[in-house]
């Protein structure tokens, strides 16, 4: 007797099918699976949104503690912020020692040299020299205008050797016989959709908004809000006593989500800032 085999296979029904079947798994799957993957794309934008936004306010803070007292101001936009930045300070010496030696500085001549009582700060070249600030804006106790700052020339400790920049002497005395080491004006400012942070330029009697001839501009944070408060900066001097300011910042950020809608992240934070010469 013969044997007839028959060649098994898949019909072309049987594959139609298969494939069907596979569609409406992988479509039930995909269903389920896409809001939690949304929602993890979307925690993760709004995570880097925030960490950007903290991170430029954290640096704007850590900065504004650093600031000359009384220096601080901001422009009539409210979206520039400039400071004058100290890199150290120490305590002049105010008069002759018991056995009449010493070099004190004298505030009634232009006098160029003053011992340093204590440590001697670290000065470098370009550093300035600010005696009893008061004012950010005016003619009188004011660094940025220069009547109370004289440019750093040399160091032979204890004695600091000065020159003027307006005119010398130092308008006033300090109560605390203190002067600060100071590095330049920097600003802080919103231009378009960017943070960015301004120094190496020239001080500005009076606030020039963004300023003019900066050697140096980084990028704090970019697609900020462009509306009139996505980015805001408020001063209030001598808010919390009378030798402690504040400032006060407001930054929103956007970015544009899967979907279409715009991610917002605004965050307010404050600064003090020491304002006691």
């Amino acid at each position: 007797m013969m044997l007839i085999r028959r060649n098994l296979g898949v019909t072309l029904v049987e594959l139609i099918v298969v494939i069907a079947i596979t569609g409406i798994v992988a479509a039930a799957v995909a269903l389920f699976i896409r809001r939690p993957v949304e929602g993890y794309a979307d925690a993760a934008r709004r995570a880097a949104l925030t960490d950007e936004a903290d991170t430029a306010l954290r640096r704007i803070t850590r900065d504004l503690r650093l600031a000359l007292p009384n220096s601080v101001r901001v422009d009539g936009s409210g979206k520039f912020v400039e400071y004058i930045e100290t890199t150290g300070g120490g305590r002049y010496r105010a008069e002759l020692d018991s056995g009449g030696g010493g070099n004190p500085l004298d505030f009634t001549a232009a006098d160029t040299t003053f011992d340093v009582l204590g440590p001697m700060p670290t000065l470098a070249a370009g550093n300035g020299i600010v005696v009893y600030n008061l004012y950010s804006t005016g003619t009188t106790s004011n660094a940025y205008f220069g009547d109370n700052r004289a440019n750093y020339s040399s160091v032979s400790a204890p004695t600091i050797t000065i020159t003027a920049v307006t005119s010398l002497p130092f308008p006033a005395p300090s109560p605390g016989k203190r002067f600060h080491v100071v590095s330049g004006p920097v600003t802080y400012g919103c231009v378009g959709s960017q943070l960015l942070r301004y120094s190496g330029y020239a001080y500005n009697a009076a606030q020039v908004a963004p300023p003019v001839g900066a050697t140096t501009t980084a990028v704090l944070a970019a697609n900020v809000n462009t509306g009139p408060s996505g980015c805001q900066f408020v001063y209030s001097a001598n808010a919390l006593t009378e030798s402690i300011g504040t400032v006060s910042m407001v930054l929103q950020i956007d970015s544009l989500a899967a979907s279409g809608a715009t991610e917002k992240v605004r965050m307010f934070q404050q600064a003090q800032v020491s304002n006691l010469p």
